[in-house]
């Protein structure tokens, strides 16, 4: 018979945030598979546990998961853990569930910590429908790209972003998704948790000359109801209003700004196209 899968959720900042059953598994199985063996080793040290580790991360991956179903085909279980959190969620770990699974190995998740979920529950954003997007891309192209599919969503949208770039991910959902309610979750269960509450501008303002150190989950506000406009319904009030030829194109993109209440950026999109599809020059 073949072994079992165990997909253990780990503190993700305080040490004692890791359940009894979490516990006794690592301790318990001829292996863990660990994103970052020096990492998971403080944890196992923590609560004196000398479990073999082997490592299993993002640029080993292809390479480790075939090594680790052989082992799981062999009868042996597996641990499989990462950093912090629970594997697979923006972290290593689908890949190899995906083959055990397809080769008719149980899988068992161990319930655990998951920033996404801490940041939700404290946040104070609705929690009722939400959709995780993980980390934004890091082309300013794409990342807007992708903020524009979400932008009629009235659920809130939760991301997964590096100090680095939070001041560029922040600058682009002001300018496709507007001035929205948001909070960025940074440390969560560590010594200096913090929680920062505003709009997107309060926000920008706030952290503009300072460095942001530290785990970063953002949580952004859905769209808001009845101003969940579809491109088409911007391009057809554009139209109408030139059309009707009493404001400067230019007073008409404000107008239509306002009154659909998107970004003037947007309302000038929706123009270009509109041209475009008209032919005009």
């Amino acid at each position: 018979m073949p072994g079992t899968l165990y997909v253990v959720g780990t503190p993700i900042g305080n040490l004692e945030d890791i359940t009894l059953r979490a516990l006794r598994l690592l301790k318990s199985v001829p292996v863990i598979a660990a994103e970052d063996t020096r990492q998971t080793k403080k944890l196992l040290t923590r609560y004196g546990i000398a479990t073999p580790l082997t490592s299993y991360y993002e640029h080993n991956e292809l390479a480790k998961a075939p090594v680790l179903l052989a082992r799981l085909l062999e009868g042996e279980d597996v641990a499989l853990v990462c950093d912090a959190g629970t594997p697979a969620i923006s972290d290593p770990g689908y890949l190899l569930v995906r083959l055990a699974l397809e080769r008719g190995v149980s899988v068992v998740p161990v319930p655990g910590p998951s920033a996404l979920i801490m940041a939700l529950a404290a946040g104070g954003l609705p929690t009722d429908h939400f959709v995780f997007l993980g980390f934004p891309p890091r082309q300013a192209s794409r990342r807007r790209k992708l903020l524009e599919q979400v932008q009629a969503l009235p659920w809130t949208l939760v991301f997964y972003e590096s100090p680095q770039r939070l001041g560029a991910l922040l600058e682009a959902i002001l300018a496709v998704l507007g001035d929205r309610r948001v909070v960025l979750a940074r440390e969560l269960t560590k010594a200096f948790e913090e929680f920062r509450r505003g709009t997107v501008s309060e926000l920008v303002a706030a952290l503009r000359g300072k460095a942001v150190r530290g785990e970063v989950t953002l949580l952004v506000e859905g769209a808001p109801e009845g101003t969940r406009e579809t491109e088409q319904t911007v391009k057809e009030l554009l139209q109408e209003m030139l059309k009707a030829g009493e404001l400067p194109w230019k007073e008409v993109l404000k107008k239509v700004a306002a009154a659909k209440r998107i970004p003037r950026k947007s309302a000038y999109e929706a123009y270009l196209k509109l041209k475009g599809e008209s032919g005009s020059a």
